[in-house]
């Protein structure tokens, strides 16, 4: 395992932000590049305009043209929890603009992969859609749009990843990740960009109508857990949607299938977080994706009915629980594999795979080896729908941009790799079984090439220590309300020595801890999946929290990394 560098941020002036600010608060914010008070308020009055967000207006009119003319309306969805929600956001939003027939499809990721292929438009044949709205997909599916548009629909692409060369012959393109697109935030997900799409479309009908419709907003606990789930980046406008969606949900005022995944993994919908969402309901609604069929997932965010929502949030929490057995196993089969792998190894990209291996969990087995091993990593398993083929799922580290670095292989070498697509964090390729070792060997080189030593060092920014007089209730209470926190705008970070009173191993691998400050102060601490540490003294790098137990709530240390001080 690669050895954690902790750094401090440099100091930051403080003074441009809000006095009202909790000053801890202020800090972090500043120490993320905050630059002015406008950034840190949330509500949705400062999300971005849609105006610069390319075709737009086009895709807008031509969906208000068919739901004026009750047409059947096909949404084409995607088999993570962004095109889950896209796909839920999309049904219920033109519901309430009133569609008549509108349905949702989501590609069998295991029979047709990725995207809008003619097989899914074949799978459409029945419910002969007259429109067709692609979700968290569609940039890159030529052949599946030219099937849809020689099967009578017009099409509408909305997207979020990084545009190919060539775009495909869709009626209209929505992607702020196209080529000339001026829309300031080229963060949003596939349900952002889907949210936005639906919003033109009920400014247009009711310009035609001359009348209010319903609003859209309502729809923004779905946009969260999207939003969230997809790991983008937390920008001002993506901050936005989450916090105004966290506010529906702590309200009560959420999908009922939002609210019992919650309920099932034992986190109260009043106090909910972005972190909640992340650990808790997107890898629930992952699970089916992962090894079943989304279509149980997006039927869990439609329903309306609080038991037929629980019903269904079970059979989601039953898949995750058997999703996180096959990642354990999978993940213990690459660390013995890499287990040659030190540090100082010329090894820069790793490829890691198995024969026995599943392929809808490969995504996370990458991610868990990125996070012990702080290299860019692609994992394989056979594709379950071509004999021979390999499916691989890259996450990347900073400083390395996977798609584009499979773009250079791809060049380089054009008959390597079958298939790919992604962005700069997370990518998703297939190659034939007989081209793992070249493609192994052309990985590492590319990673070699870009990454330098100081970005294959592993280290973790921290906000500094905090004097015992910051570690209170009021602090982690601020410090909570001032999310949500995620990629790009992490959650914050302390370091600093206690004295170690007590330490006691609770659950399989957890160690609950009793630790006081310089000036004696305790306070609670607890560590995941670690190991008691000997002696009196632990520098500790951990996040506070406000913790509640048997109706008590406390400040608590949520220790990430330890060791003897």
């Amino acid at each position: 395992m690669s050895e954690r560098i902790w750094r401090a941020r440099p100091p930051v002036d403080t003074s441009h932000l809000p006095r009202h600010l909790h000053p801890v608060v202020r800090r972090v914010y500043a120490a993320r590049g905050m630059r002015v008070q406008q950034e840190a308020d949330l509500r949705l009055q400062h999300l971005l305009r849609p105006d610069t967000l390319s075709h737009l207006e086009s895709a807008a009119r031509l969906v208000a043209d068919s739901l004026s003319a009750g047409h059947r309306i096909a949404i084409a969805g995607d088999f993570d929890a962004d095109g889950a929600t896209a796909s839920a956001v999309c049904v219920r939003g033109l519901k309430a603009l009133g569609a008549a027939q509108v349905q949702a499809f989501v590609p069998d990721r295991f029979r047709f992969g990725y995207g809008l292929s003619p097989a899914l438009v074949a799978e459409m044949a029945d419910y002969a859609p007259q429109l067709l709205i692609t979700v968290d997909n569609g940039i890159s599916s030529h052949a599946g749009v030219e099937a849809a548009k020689q099967a009578g629909m017009r099409v509408v692409v909305t997207d979020h990843h990084l545009a190919p060369e060539t775009l495909p012959a869709a009626d209209a393109i929505v992607n702020p990740n196209q080529p000339g697109d001026q829309f300031a935030s080229k963060a949003l997900c596939g349900v952002g960009v889907a949210f936005y799409l639906l919003s033109a479309v009920r400014r247009v009908l009711s310009e035609r109508r001359e009348q209010e419709l319903p609003k859209l907003a309502q729809f923004l606990d779905l946009v969260a857990l999207g939003t969230v789930a997809d790991v983008v980046t937390l920008d001002h406008n993506n901050r936005i949607l989450i916090e105004q969606g966290l506010r529906r949900i702590r309200a009560g005022r959420a999908a009922p299938g939002i609210l019992a995944l919650l309920d099932l993994a034992g986190r109260d919908y009043t106090r909910a977080t972005a972190q909640d969402l992340a650990f808790a309901v997107a890898p629930r609604l992952n699970a089916a994706g992962r090894l079943d069929d989304m279509s149980v997932g997006i039927r869990c965010l439609l329903a309306d009915d609080p038991m037929e929502a629980r019903g269904l949030a079970a059979q989601l929490d039953a898949l995750n629980r058997e999703r996180r057995q096959i990642q354990d196993s999978m993940h213990a089969d690459a660390l013995d594999d890499l287990a040659s792998l030190t540090v100082d190894s010329p090894q820069v990209g790793l490829v890691v795979t198995r024969p026995d291996w599943h392929e809808g969990v490969v995504g996370l087995v990458a991610s868990k080896v990125k996070e012990a091993r702080h290299r860019p990593v692609v994992a394989f398993a056979p594709s379950a729908a071509d004999a021979g083929m390999l499916k691989g799922s890259a996450r990347s580290i900073p400083g390395f941009h996977m798609r584009d670095a499979l773009a250079e292989i791809d060049a380089a070498t054009p008959d390597l790799i079958d298939k790919f697509g992604g962005h700069a964090m997370a990518a998703g390729l297939s190659l034939p079984e007989a081209a793992l070792d070249a493609f192994s060997q052309a990985f590492d080189a590319v990673a070699r090439r870009h990454l330098s030593e100081e970005q294959l060092a592993d280290v973790w920014l921290t906000d500094g220590e905090l004097a015992d007089s910051e570690l209170t209730l009021e602090t982690a209470t601020a410090l909570e309300a001032a999310g949500p926190w995620g990629q790009g705008f992490e959650a914050p970070l302390f370091e600093g020595r206690f004295r170690l009173m007590d330490q006691r191993v609770v659950g399989e691998r957890h160690v609950k801890l009793r630790l006081a400050g310089t000036s004696g102060v305790e306070i609670g601490g607890i560590a995941f999946n670690t190991e008691p540490q000997p002696g009196d003294a632990v520098e500790v790098l951990y996040r506070l929290e406000a913790n509640e137990f048997r109706g008590y709530i406390n400040p608590q240390l949520v220790i990430e990394d330890w060791r003897p001080a």
